[in-house]
């Protein structure tokens, strides 16, 4: 019986440590939905444990709240849901409220837990007369696909701060293309510095005014937290021409080479492979150029023999935070090393076929059945793409949540369009 505690406290260990691996692998370039399938197997099986130790599984994963991190909360969170402890979970939420830190542990628990555990529980949350506790069962409809219904024309209609930046997200995410107007009177009522969440959701929701004006003008603003965002959904709907030509002022700047990059993919301009080539030969941009060519063409460096060995010198400094959600090597970790002479031999053998001034994602034009396959196979910020291209080429799709637990998402997967 001695050893029985020791178990447990393992499980909230490792429960703990692989949500944190796994708040980087969702956003990593070199994961597959069926490797974070594994990953996900491995969290449920020590959260079992902890939810078959009953109260000494509580009893553990309140101390480790004592140092309330993202995963603590996580596994917490967890256990509160799926016994019922409604006073248990008053107390997360307050904790939760008091420690910012934690709060996407909290959030992401009810996105890992099925939609029947909420019930009740999120209802009472957006009855709730508590902002967060509102915003928290709101984004758990969103990651369930569920209509918040009244509470989130409510939040739209408010002048919330808060809610103006959290509102616009949720409708979008679950496709309420009714709701574009309410959207659209956000965008013209707030400042621009303010105004991304709802021309995002806007623009997902199928304007193509408003929201591409404000867009515009956010990827031209350096200081701007979301320029990045911006230039992406930007240039994944204007004209091929339109979007060359910002990828061009983009290119006068040589401090803008990742940005610039990260515009090429979106934009899936190939007029700029050359470009992309020269500069595998750079260490600091060589895997994230290898990254734009593999979005560009759908290849797969590593898989075809497109990639060298990592070369000397070639190391990046770690952030040793186990708190924190962006933990990770760096940018480019887990991408291939990209073998630039390869690569050019392939693009003179095979570039005819990638004709300029035409729209590339993946080897493929932007249609809802390529996007379905890369959902199916990509990695995952592949496949992060190619969810919000389905719902730029059909407004009112829902936008498919590639962070869900992965046997929702191939259940997801499976019962949409066949396979093509």
């Amino acid at each position: 019986m001695s050893a029985v505690p020791i178990v447990i406290q393992q499980h909230h260990e490792v429960a703990v440590s692989l949500r944190h691996t796994r708040s980087v692998l969702v956003r990593a370039p070199h994961l597959r939905l069926n490797r974070l399938a594994r990953l996900d197997e491995r969290i449920a099986a020590s959260l079992d444990g902890l939810s078959l130790a009953g109260g000494e599984g509580e009893r553990l994963s309140r101390i480790g709240l004592e140092d309330p991190g993202s995963g603590a909360m996580f596994a917490a969170t967890v256990l509160a849901l799926e016994s019922r402890n409604t006073a248990w979970l008053a107390q997360l939420l307050a904790l939760a409220e008091a420690e910012p830190a934690s709060r996407r542990g909290l959030v992401s628990a009810f996105g890992w837990v099925s939609a029947p555990t909420l019930r009740g529980i999120t209802r009472s949350l957006l009855d709730s007369g508590q902002p967060m506790h509102r915003r928290v069962g709101m984004t758990a409809c969103a990651m369930h696909g569920v209509d918040p219904g009244t509470s989130l024309d409510e939040a739209l209609a408010s002048t919330q701060p808060e809610d103006v930046a959290h509102a616009p997200a949720v409708a979008a995410a679950i496709g309420r293309i009714d709701l574009l107007p309410a959207c659209l009177r956000l965008l013209n009522g707030v400042p621009l510095e303010a105004a991304f969440p709802a021309a995002r959701a806007a623009l997902l929701l199928g304007d193509r005014g408003s929201s591409l004006q404000v867009l515009q003008a956010l990827s031209v603003d350096a200081e701007h937290p979301s320029r990045a965002e911006a230039i992406d959904l930007w240039l994944r709907v204007v004209d091929p021409q339109q979007g060359h030509d910002l990828l061009r002022l983009l290119a006068k700047e040589p401090s803008m080479a990742r940005l610039l990059m990260r515009g090429i993919a979106a934009a899936g301009d190939t007029q700029f492979v050359p470009w992309l080539i020269r500069q595998m030969h750079q260490l600091p941009l060589a895997r994230k150029a290898g990254e734009t060519f593999s979005i560009l063409t759908g290849l797969d460096l590593a898989a075809l023999d497109l990639e060298r060995k990592p070369p000397e010198g070639a190391e990046f400094g770690p952030n040793d935070d186990a708190a924190d959600d962006a933990v990770a090597l760096d940018e480019d970790d887990g991408l291939p090393w990209p073998d630039p002479r390869r690569i050019d031999a392939w693009w003179q053998s095979q570039g005819a076929s990638f004709a300029g001034g035409t729209r590339h994602f993946m080897g493929g034009s932007v249609s809802a059945a390529h996007c379905l396959s890369v959902l199916r196979s990509g990695f995952q910020r592949q496949r992060a793409a190619a969810a919000q291209h389905l719902c730029l080429l059909n407004p009112g799709t829902p936008l498919f949540n590639v962070a869900a637990p992965a046997w929702r998402q191939q259940r997801l997967l499976t019962s949409m369009a066949p396979r093509s």
